[in-house]
């Protein structure tokens, strides 16, 4: 074929597909900054979409979340609830292990989850001892180290020579921060904790069984809550700072007025009006836990899962994760010989707990 003859053949071509013959085909591409009109067809452009949802499907994905509070806040039942099947690491335990640990432990527990065709590894990252010590001081330290030590991990796989095709993405997404119902104020401890952490990871702070609290005493608990939030210049997601447009400001502001969200978890189904609700029976009526009147759950599912679930996992890989690895490769190009491998907050390698800025 001629190179002349190119768009003479595209008139003529019958395009078709793996999947199907294309909608209005065979007729000619119509060139940049061009006008279309009634006599330019269909070229197919938009079929990049539905390739890159088939590839998706294919690969499925992979979402790590973890919980941080002290115990009895209804960590694990929340999880449930968000996922409506039994996903957290308590769920799975005897009630011998269910004892409080004397040091912070972090343990996780992965789940392959399928929903209409799509597949997804959940991961839920737990830190049973979190807040439950005579001493609290630097128990946001494991945490951190753990954190690291994932963002660690995905780096050595991606300098590697021969490295995988697709490395394994261990790295946590999203960490909830569970804040006791006290209705007055953050405590140092909730403070310090995302003052550290929302410098590495995306923070996403609720308000634990909501239901303690009257709506006045939760509204003014909010409002102390992120008056406390940015008085310390603690950073929680969706951060303003990485809004990508005006659209995206708009969304993202109005979710910022909502946070902390206030919320009640519940694995539980009871008949509300003739239909079974997910809820939490009390003396005086069902506390409905996807009843936005009643509670905020469903605003924190729709976040985690339903519109913000892939800017989340982009904001830990480009912006926390990059943050990691630059600082990383910096300090390995930098040292001396023989000199022992430092990490980005200037500890030994075997110590890393953060590299905040």
């Amino acid at each position: 074929m001629k190179r002349g003859s190119h768009t003479v053949s595209l008139q003529k071509e019958k395009h078709t597909s793996f999947y199907g013959n294309m909608a209005d085909v065979g007729k000619t591409p119509v060139a940049r900054n061009e006008k279309t009109n009634s006599e330019f067809g269909y070229v197919g452009i938009d079929a990049i979409l539905e390739q890159m949802r088939r590839k998706a499907m294919k690969q499925g994905f992979e979402f790590n979340i973890m919980v941080v509070g002290q115990s009895g806040l209804g960590k694990s039942t929340l999880m449930n609830t968000l996922f409506k099947s039994k996903v957290s690491r308590r769920s799975l335990m005897t009630s011998e292990e269910e004892r409080i640990p004397k040091t912070i432990e972090i343990k996780s527990i992965s789940h392959d989850i399928e929903e209409k065709g799509v597949r997804m590894k959940l991961t839920v990252i737990d830190t049973p001892g979190f807040g439950d010590q005579i001493n609290n001081e630097n128990c946001w330290q494991p945490i951190m180290k753990f954190i690291n030590v994932q963002y660690e991990q995905y780096l050595q796989e991606e300098i590697n020579i021969e490295r995988k095709k697709r490395i394994p993405d261990s790295r946590v997404h999203c960490c909830i921060y569970f804040i006791p119902p006290t209705g007055h104020c953050l405590r140092p401890i909730d403070i310090e904790f995302m003052r550290h952490l929302s410098k590495v990871v995306n923070i996403v702070p609720v308000i634990a069984k909501a239901d303690t609290l009257t709506l006045e005493e939760r509204d003014f608990f909010k409002q102390k809550i992120r008056e406390d939030l940015r008085a310390n210049e603690i950073d929680i997601y969706p951060q303003k700072e990485f809004d990508e447009d005006a659209e995206d400001r708009i969304i993202n502001e109005k979710i910022r007025e909502m946070i902390p969200f206030a919320v009640v978890g519940s694995d539980q189904e009871y008949q509300v009006n003739g239909k079974r609700l997910l809820g939490r029976k009390t003396r005086w009526g069902t506390v409905e836990v996807e009843n936005t009147a009643h509670c905020e759950f469903a605003y924190l599912r729709d976040l985690l899962i339903r519109t913000h679930m892939q800017n989340i996992k982009d904001i830990t890989s480009s912006i926390h994760y990059e943050m990691y690895r630059v600082r990383r490769l910096n300090e390995n190009n930098t040292q001396p010989n023989g000199q022992q491998a430092i990490h980005a907050n200037g500890v030994p390698e075997h110590e890393v707990l953060s590299h905040e800025m």
